[in-house]
């Protein structure tokens, strides 16, 4: 199929793109790049690419191709905490107006990047897909209502559909470390201390963005009727952990660390569990190989082939919020996140 990728540079795009090729399709990537800055080890792999806003796609942007697989957008809680307003512009208006203009140009399929932030503050009870939504940050709820528009398109000719990602983990050219697993790793690693800043107790499910891109690509490949407008888990199942055992495991993989609490530690309204078997009984084609334990152990070897240090781990250049803060203040992109004086 010939496909374009929207956020095809970042954390997940990256490890998606060759996945993509891999699999024998054309891919064309979309990305506004204002995390150029922030490569972790090797460059991204170089594909034929439009670098723009994603708010400011035209028809033309999407004429051509089978399928829109989207990704772009502001990439977690903190990061649309920044700012709410931007957030619904971006993860919410931007995704339901490239939907539209998808359909218009007779795209067949739109899979959006969702997420199990959806579920919120869902308690201690497992969740499948037809679980109350319960997001409690901007981030959370422009997704769910990204769902909920995108959902009126839908038709014989237009089928879209919405992984629910849990939260990820892995080694990417655009490493994040506001991420929990990748987060814990890396202080264990650069001080000897798994460094928990919640109290630990909140439930979390945890997933490899190699797995999130085997979803992508099996509900790519599924014959519509099994994937139209549907909303998928996607994970392992078994791997939700209250954020304490994923601190525990950090703890047994990275030598001669110990875990322990922040002084500010307290608990995290974000608490939800997920049940991911309805996507492989769905689309058999989804086979996750990753869990937790050997997560750990990959980005414990590729923090040490780099020689990663805490000034790097707690500086600007792969914690999102900051990065953008950075960019803001230099002057290359302004409060909207769009660029200033771009070549």
């Amino acid at each position: 199929m010939r496909v374009l990728l929207t956020g095809h540079k970042g954390y997940i795009g990256t490890v998606l793109t060759p996945m993509l090729l891999d699999a024998g399709h054309e891919v064309h990537g979309l990305d506004s790049d204002i995390f150029s800055r922030c490569t972790f080890g090797d460059d991204p792999l170089q594909i034929p690419e439009t670098i723009k806003d994603i708010r400011d796609i035209t028809i033309e942007d999407v004429q051509g191709f089978d399928a829109v697989l989207h990704l772009a957008g502001l990439s977690n809680d903190p990061l649309g905490d920044l700012n709410a307003d931007l957030t619904y512009e971006i993860n919410h208006r931007a995704s339901v107006r490239l939907a539209a203009l998808a359909k218009e140009a007779g795209v067949k399929r739109y899979i959006f990047s969702s997420s199990c932030s959806n579920y919120g503050a869902g308690g201690d009870d497992l969740l499948n897909e037809e679980g109350d939504l319960n997001p409690v940050t901007p981030y959370g709820k422009s997704k769910v209502m990204v769902e909920q528009d995108v959902s009126k398109l839908a038709d014989n000719t237009f089928c879209p559909l919405y992984l629910r990602n849990a939260t990820a983990y892995g080694v990417s050219p655009r490493l994040r470390f506001d991420l929990v697993l990748n987060n814990l790793v890396a202080w264990a690693y650069t001080t000897g201390q798994v460094r928990l800043k919640s109290d630990g107790t909140p439930w979390r499910p945890i997933v490899h963005i190699e797995d999130i891109s085997r979803a992508f690509l099996a509900t790519l490949h599924a014959p519509a009727e099994k994937v139209h407008n549907r909303a998928f888990n996607v994970g392992v199942p078994g791997e939700n952990f209250r954020i304490r055992e994923i601190a525990e495991i950090v703890g047994e993989t990275v030598p001669d660390s110990e875990v322990t609490f922040a002084p500010d530690a307290s608990p995290d309204k974000r608490n939800y569990r997920v049940d991911c078997t309805f996507i492989q009984r769905q689309v058999p084609e989804y086979q996750p190989q990753w869990n937790v334990r050997k997560g750990a152990q990959e980005l414990y070897e590729a923090y040490k082939a780099t020689g990663l240090t805490l000034e790097e781990f707690e500086g600007k250049r792969y914690k999102r919020i900051d990065h953008v803060r950075m960019l803001i203040a230099d002057g290359i992109i302004d409060d909207s996140l769009r660029h200033i004086n771009r070549d």
